[in-house]
Formats: C-alpha cells, sequence, structure tokens
C-alpha cells in the first residue's frame, strides 16, 4: 500500500501542478513543484528495485492519483 499511496500522491501532485500552470498561480506552482521532485527522489529508488508486482501497484497509485488530483482542483477552480 504505501508503494501505490506514493506514486498517488506523486502524480496527484502533477495534475494539481498542471492546473496551476492553466491558472498562472506562481505560489502554488512552486510549492507544489518542490513537492513533486522531493518525492520523486524517493519514489524513483525504491521502484527502480521493485518486482513487477510493486510495479503494477505503482501504476495503478499513478493512475488514481492522476484523476483525483484533476477532481481536487476542480473543487477549487
Amino acid at each position: 500500500m504505501k508503494i501505490f499511496f506514493q506514486s498517488y500522491l506523486q502524480v496527484g501532485l502533477v495534475s494539481v501542478s498542471t492546473i496551476l500552470i492553466t491558472k498562472h498561480c506562481y505560489f502554488g506552482i512552486f510549492i507544489v513543484g518542490f513537492l513533486i521532485s522531493l518525492l520523486w527522489t524517493y519514489n524513483v529508488s525504491r521502484i527502480a528495485i521493485s518486482t513487477f508486482n510493486q510495479k503494477i501497484t505503482y501504476s495503478l497509485g499513478a493512475g488514481t492519483g492522476a484523476v483525483s488530483g484533476v477532481l481536487l482542483t476542480q473543487l477549487f477552480y
């Protein structure tokens, strides 16, 4: 589950970042961009040495996070 949520959070933030970029919300872009990069530094080393099932779990988290990130930003914009 930890791998799922790491990916979920990272890709969710990417979705939020994309919306913030289109709205020119510079402070939000900076904060979310920083968080994406910070999470990525942890995720890349962990997933690189994972099993196939862990890679699938990570990918499911990414897909779910992308949709959730867009839905979350629709609440605010």
